[in-house]
């Protein structure tokens, strides 16, 4: 089902779900403004930066009027405090899909969803956009690799590891040894960690147990079993997509998700030959971001950027709208004595699904088709006019013109029906 949550979320709502108090706007009333430091940002209200978040608190609060598992989808802005550059705003709308259980929810999930994604990115390659590919990990798996390394600071390491792509390896091993407490034989371990990638399960696990023997990690460890269960999943995830969408679902380990509240698999979707737009659709599973009491609400999803898309779609691939308007009939008017007239005949269009617009006035009938044609309105609906009517004669009946071929008919507004082809706006490239 659809829903829609309200933009305003506490601070301490967003703030314990692990993002940045950076990139949270908050809200402060006028007389507020200059007194915003005698209250502390939990207390305060801020505009929500994805839609999981407020999804949390919806699930929890309906959660007696909801059947379980809850699939939810959602179209709605958010806003973040980045800078404004290409492909990034602070102010965007996004389409999440998110399934959520009641105390559990079945790995099942982890793999419907991004191909969920998949099959709705692939119906835009039509308008121009590249192939997709969803790029997964398991947060688990580099969990306890991480811990085998006789590191601590796990979700400091996947934060730094989430930054790769934007600021290379050298960088992101300083950062390891300067804020994680790594070593720098153990940041070489995560970078090396992060370069794995496998297209089916068997090779994932070979790689993978290949570099814990190398670096020491035995088998029998807690951390090895938490990274193999990890691992698991992960394998089961790539294996199961090729089956069913083949080259769709890579396993790759430098996929991290800076948000905290990841605790499974985690995806980043790539365009091919869009490397520098990054990813446009991502997500993970989560297991504690719902709770009421003792009951847990584990969820899986994935959200879009539609913002980012819809404009690498409209600036590089040349996506545009096969016209202004929606419109598929302009009802002329002779003067606007007659208006009510076209009203009433655009009315019964509208009530039979036909897009309509009325002419804004009463110019010359040649102004009117002018104006139908600048916005690509294919037909000019003409009403039999009420002077007809008031003298006695027999009205010529209304008649409807299609500007691109030319043609005019006899047309009556309640049966009548246009070209489904020439009548509907379309996304061209």
């Amino acid at each position: 089902m659809g829903i829609e949550t309200r933009a305003v979320e506490t601070g301490a709502s967003l703030l314990k779900k692990g993002e940045t108090s950076k990139e949270i706007y908050l809200l402060s009333r006028l007389q507020e403004v200059g007194h915003e430091s005698d209250t502390p940002i939990e207390e305060r209200l801020g505009l929500h930066f994805d839609l999981t978040v407020p999804l949390s608190r919806y699930v929890v609060e309906h959660s007696g009027a909801l059947a379980f598992p809850f699939k939810r989808w959602q179209i709605q802005k958010v806003w973040r405090g980045e800078r404004p550059q290409e492909g990034r705003f602070r102010e965007f709308v996004q389409a999440d899909i998110d399934v959520i259980g009641a105390g559990d929810l079945p790995d099942h999930y982890e793999v419907e969803l991004p191909l969920v994604m998949v099959s709705a990115l692939e119906e835009l390659r039509a308008y121009g956009l590249p192939k997709a590919t969803v790029h997964a990990n398991n947060r688990k798996l580099s969990e306890g690799f991480y811990r085998g390394l006789g590191l601590t600071d796990v979700e400091g390491v996947l934060r730094e590891i989430d930054k790769l792509d934007k600021i290379g390896a050298d960088e992101v091993a300083r950062l390891l040894t300067e804020t994680c407490g790594a070593t720098e034989a153990q940041a070489r371990a995560c970078l090396e960690l992060a370069e794995l990638t496998a297209s089916d399960g068997a090779e994932l696990a070979a790689k993978f147990d290949a570099l814990c023997e190398a670096h020491g990690i035995v088998k029998d460890s807690e951390s090895y079993t938490l990274a193999r269960q990890g691992l698991d999943t992960l394998a089961m995830i790539v294996d199961e997509a090729a089956a069913i969408r083949p080259g769709s679902v890579i396993a790759d380990l430098k996929i991290a998700r800076g948000l905290d509240y990841y605790t499974g698999s985690v995806y980043e979707t790539f365009l091919d030959g869009a490397a520098s737009l990054g990813s446009i659709c991502s997500g993970g599973r989560y297991d504690n971001l719902a709770s009421q009491g003792n009951r847990k609400y584990p969820g899986v999803g994935l959200s879009i950027g539609l913002s980012r898309l819809v404009s690498y779609m409209l600036h590089t691939a040349g996506a545009h709208a096969s016209r202004v308007s929606p419109a598929a009939v302009l009802v002329a008017v002779w003067n606007e004595e007659d208006r009510p007239a076209a009203n009433r005949i655009a009315n019964q269009l509208r009530a039979r699904g036909i897009a309509t617009d009325v002419a804004p006035t009463a110019a010359k009938l040649g102004k009117q088709i002018k104006y139908a044609d600048k916005l690509g309105i294919p037909y000019v609906w003409f009403p039999a006019t009420a002077a007809e009517s008031a003298e006695g004669a027999e009205p010529a009946g209304d008649e409807v013109k299609n500007i691109v071929t030319g043609e005019q008919v006899a047309a009556d507004c309640t049966s009548w029906e246009p070209d489904t082809v020439v009548a509907q706006q379309t996304v061209e490239i």
